[in-house]
C-alpha cells in the first residue's frame, strides 16, 4: 500500500489537506489555512456541527458521512483523491476506520507512516512496549496476573462504552484489584474482555510530563526532528476527586474515570531537558529499524520524571504511553516556549506543532518530494 498511496501522491496537482472530524481536526484546520492550503474535513452525520457550523471557515470542502467506516468506500476515496488529498491521522481515524482498513483498504495517502497506528496498542506485539525496549527507554514494570501485584499499580482497561477512552484504577494489592474490578463491571464502565486484554504496571511516582515531538521525512531540508513542548492532561472525574482534601476523598462512593477531557502546558528545567531530546531520538530510531519509513509527522512520549530505583538521587524519564499521531493537545502552541524557538531555527512563525506538518507538506510538494511524506 506504501508504493500505491506514493505513486497517487505523485499525481497530485494540488494539496488539500484532509481532517477526520474529531481529536484535533480544528488545530489541523488553523495550521493548514494558515499555510494557504486547502482543506477538506470528513465528519460524521450528528456529530458535525463543531465543524459544519461553528467553524465552518476552517474547511474548504466537507466529506458528510453516515459512519466514519464509511471513508473507505470506493466512491468517497475517489473523491478525496480528485481533491488531491493527504489526510493528517489522529486517533479518531485510527480508532473509527480501524487499523485493518487503513493498511490493506485506504488509498488515500497519509501523512506519516500508516503501519505505526497499530503499535500503539498495548497488546499488540510489536506496539509501543516493544519499541521502546528496542530503543532502550525506561517504562514501567509490568505485572502478568494480579497475583504478582506487590506495590501501588495502575490497571489500564478499555472503556465498555468508549474505544478511545481507557478506565484506569489503582489497586495496591491482589485483593484491592478484584475489589476494584469487580466494582466497575458492576457498573458498566469496563467489561470482562476489556479487563482480560488490560495492563497491570507499577506506578511511576514523579511529575508527570507529555514530551511532544515532530520527525522529518525530509531530514536533509528540516533536521531529524523538533521537540515541541511538554503538556498534561485533565482528567473525569479524576480531576474533581483530586480538587478536594483527602478526607472528603473518602466520602465519594463513585468509580474514578480517566476519560481525557482537556490539556495543560507544563515546563521542565533545562537542566533535565537533554534526556528528553534523547529519548525522542532514540524513539526515532528504533522506529527507523522497526517500521520503515519510520515515523513522520506529531508523535508523544507520555511518562514521568521519576527517581531511579537503583538510584534514589538519580532522575529518570519514564514513559508510560506513546502516542503515534497528533496527540490533540491545542495547548502546546499557546503554552510552549519552543514555539518562539522553532520560529528562530525555521526563519518563519510557528504557532502551533501542526504548523511545522504544513510545513513540511508544502515544503515537500514545491519541490515535488510529496510522496517522501506519505505511505
Amino acid at each position: 500500500m506504501i508504493e500505491r498511496a506514493r505513486k497517487i501522491a505523485e499525481t497530485y496537482n494540488d494539496l488539500a489537506i484532509g481532517i477526520f472530524g474529531s481529536h484535533s481536526a480544528k488545530e489541523t484546520g488553523m495550521a493548514a489555512k494558515t499555510f494557504g492550503l486547502k482543506t477538506v474535513v470528513v465528519v460524521q452525520r450528528g456529530r458535525d456541527k463543531l465543524y459544519t457550523k461553528y467553524n465552518r471557515h476552517l474547511f474548504d470542502e466537507i466529506v458528510l458521512l453516515d459512519s466514519f467506516k464509511d471513508l473507505i468506500n470506493k466512491e468517497v476515496q475517489e473523491t478525496l483523491i480528485e481533491m488531491n488529498t493527504v489526510f493528517i491521522p489522529n486517533r479518531s481515524f485510527a480508532v473509527y476506520v480501524g487499523y485493518d482498513a487503513i493498511e490493506k483498504e485506504l488509498r488515500v495517502p497519509v501523512y506519516g507512516n500508516r503501519y505505526l497506528l497499530r503499535a500503539e496498542e498495548r497488546d499488540y506485539e510489536r506496539g509501543q512496549y516493544y519499541l521502546l525496549k528496542k530503543a532502550g527507554l525506561r517504562y514501567p514494570k509490568e505485572f502478568e496476573s494480579p497475583e504478582e501485584i506487590d506495590r501501588l499499580v495502575v490497571v489500564k482497561v478499555q472503556q465498555a462504552k468508549n474505544p478511545l477512552e481507557r478506565a484506569f484504577f489503582y489497586a495496591s494489592s491482589p485483593e484491592d484489584y478484584y475489589r476494584q474490578a469487580e466494582r466497575l463491571l458492576k457498573d458498566r464502565v469496563i467489561n470482562e474482555e476489556g479487563l482480560e486484554k488490560a495492563r497491570i504496571e507499577e506506578y511511576v511516582l514523579g511529575a508527570r510530563f507529555n514530551a511532544n515531538f515532530h520527525s522529518y521525512a525530509l531530514k536533509d531540508v528540516f533536521g531529524n526532528f523538533d521537540f515541541v513542548g511538554f503538556s498534561d492532561r485533565r482528567q473525569v472525574n479524576l480531576q474533581g476527586f483530586l480538587n478536594l482534601p483527602a478526607k472528603d476523598q473518602l466520602k465519594i462512593d463513585v468509580p474514578v474515570k480517566n476519560e481525557e477531557i482537556g490539556h495543560f502546558g507544563v515546563t521542565m528545567r533545562e537542566s533535565k531537558q537533554e534526556m528528553v531530546y534523547e529519548a525522542g531520538e532514540r524513539f526515532i530510531d528504533a522506529c527507523m529499524k522497526e517500521y520503515p519509513p519510520g515515523i513522520i509527522g506529531m508523535f508523544g512520549l507520555q511518562g514521568a520524571m521519576a527517581y531511579s530505583p537503583e538510584n534514589d538521587s538519580r532522575l529518570e524519564f519514564v514513559i508510560f504511553d506513546v502516542s503515534m499521531r497528533v496527540p490533540g493537545d491545542p495547548a502546546i502552541g499557546p503554552t510552549s516556549p519552543e514555539m518562539r524557538n522553532l520560529s528562530i531555527k525555521h526563519g518563519m512563525r510557528v504557532e502551533d506543532p501542526l504548523d511545522l506538518t504544513m510545513m513540511e507538506l508544502k515544503k515537500a510538494k514545491e519541490t515535488r518530494r510529496l510522496e517522501e511524506t506519505v505511505t
